[in-house]
């Protein structure tokens, strides 16, 4: 069978070109693409800026949705709506950049109800990733009277869809973003505050003014080291991206006598039972209020390339999704 896909040999620069899927492998499903979306991961194994590929060749892609035609995984059936985001798609093996894409059916999830093809890709790993950081940071016993939730890297993908889900839980929420241009944007989707980090006149000692009951931290290096300090007691940050560096420079101070906890947050390898709890929370108490005032940019395969040098130089917003001829 022959696919139209995005497709990456070692050293060479992704292209796109008609591939051959043969037969369907014991305990993988075969999907025929519907969405897929655009995330930084994406965008670094793209442009060749981030070694994210480990294995070729391969067809990019880290997020699908559609319908199943073949399956040889007991509990999909061929019609099923499904999803799948992470797990090593477009990594280890080939991806959602394909018409269509064969996947080991442990890590396929029918799309729950509330929730369409679409909207699952609008969503996809950033929308994944947030629902899976507000989770563990209130299994951790973040609550609305714990403080106002800091988001950085408040315009990407993660950062607005959290800012989206966590204005509708109720919590306050304070945006820190270096695209003041975005101000509008990120108030529409319920941040009460939005600033840059100077704006934020953070302290350099080792504990600092407590102000934030949690933090949603897509950034790392120096801007995590400087927001540990500032946490309320008890708080949490969910440590998500590296935009920053992968470095950071602390005390334990905030840990023993504020008891801060630090989160990590990855969506990659969640295990499946937490996978498929969180995007049961997505389409129901965490589905956004005001999902469409994402900033929704949808493009052809042909034009993920141009797409990707963009959201590598910051020049897109909100999410990219990826619509496939059928």
């Amino acid at each position: 069978m022959k696919s139209k896909a995005i497709y990456a040999e070692k050293e060479n620069k992704p292209i796109i070109k008609e591939v051959d899927l043969g037969s369907l492998k014991p305990n993988y499903v075969r999907v025929q693409s519907y969405y897929s979306s655009l995330n930084y991961k994406d965008a670094l194994g793209i442009t060749g800026k981030g070694k994210i590929f480990r294995s070729f060749p391969i067809v990019p892609g880290i997020d699908v949705s559609g319908a199943v035609i073949d399956s040889n995984f007991e509990s999909i059936k061929e019609g099923d709506k499904v999803l799948v985001t992470g797990c090593g798609l477009g990594e280890n093996f080939s991806g959602g950049y394909s018409q269509y894409v064969d996947i080991p059916g442990e890590y396929v999830i029918p799309i729950p109800k509330n929730l369409c093809r679409q909207k699952a890709m609008i969503l996809g790993t950033a929308g994944f990733t947030a629902g899976l950081a507000i989770h563990r940071l209130e299994e951790n016993g973040l609550n609305i009277n714990s403080g106002p939730v800091l988001v950085t890297g408040a315009s990407g993908g993660v950062g607005a869809i959290a800012i989206n889900i966590l204005s509708k839980l109720g919590y306050e929420v304070w945006a820190v973003t270096g695209r003041s241009q975005h101000e509008g944007f990120l108030k529409t989707l319920g941040a009460s505050k939005v600033m840059s980090v100077n704006d934020l006149q953070l302290d350099t000692k080792p504990l600092g003014k407590a102000m934030f009951g949690a933090i949603i931290d897509n950034v790392g290096g120096e801007l995590l080291s400087q927001l540990l300090p500032h946490i309320n007691l008890w708080g949490s940050v969910a440590s998500i991206g590296l935009a920053g560096g992968h470095k950071i420079k602390t005390t334990v101070m905030p840990f023993i006598l504020r008891g801060v906890s630090l989160i990590g947050i990855s969506s990659t390898n969640c295990p499946m039972p937490l996978r498929k709890l969180i995007w049961e929370k997505l389409a129901g108490t965490y589905m956004p209020n005001n999902l469409e005032e994402i900033r929704v940019n949808k493009i052809k395969l042909e034009d993920v390339f141009e797409y990707s040098e963009k959201l590598i130089n910051r020049q897109l917003y909100g999410r990219t999704i990826i619509k496939f001829e059928r």
